[in-house]
């Protein structure tokens, strides 16, 4: 990684109000260090930071994704119940699940239209609508 890269990184942290330590500061560069947005799973983040050198567990990439997400940094996208992604672009969009690569990607945001949701139940709101939109060969 660069110097810039590594600047970006501490800079997307700080501005989140996260503490800037070695292992957080190496996640965080291979997520947002080339000014990108991605989607990863946390194996995948993983494997990148093992490839990288970075020296990391499991259950650190697995305990920073959630403090990334709980700063409101990452966005986490939930597929079959189980396998989460994590979005570097948190702003509400919708998305693509590639069903045959296990991939996610955004969908075109100005192409959905959601004309009415239900009404929520008494006592909460609705926070949030997330959009997945499985695809597979045909």
């Amino acid at each position: 990684m660069t110097p810039q890269s590594q600047n970006i990184a501490t800079t997307w942290l700080v501005d989140a109000g996260l503490r800037p330590t070695r292992q957080r500061v190496a996640l965080a560069e291979l997520l947002v260090g080339d000014g990108k947005h991605r989607h990863v799973t946390a194996e995948s983040l993983f494997d990148a930071a093992k490839k990288n050198g970075d020296a990391v567990s499991l259950a650190t990439v697995y305990n920073t994704l959630r403090a990334f997400c709980e700063a409101g940094v990452l966005q986490e996208i939930t597929v079959d119940g189980s396998k989460s992604y994590f979005d570097t672009n948190t702003h509400d969009h919708p998305h693509f699940f590639w069903e045959d690569e296990s991939r996610l990607s955004d969908a075109p945001s100005d192409q959905l239209v959601i004309q009415r949701l239900p009404e929520a139940p008494e006592g909460v709101e609705i926070a949030s609508v997330d959009v997945v939109i499985r695809l597979r060969k045909k």
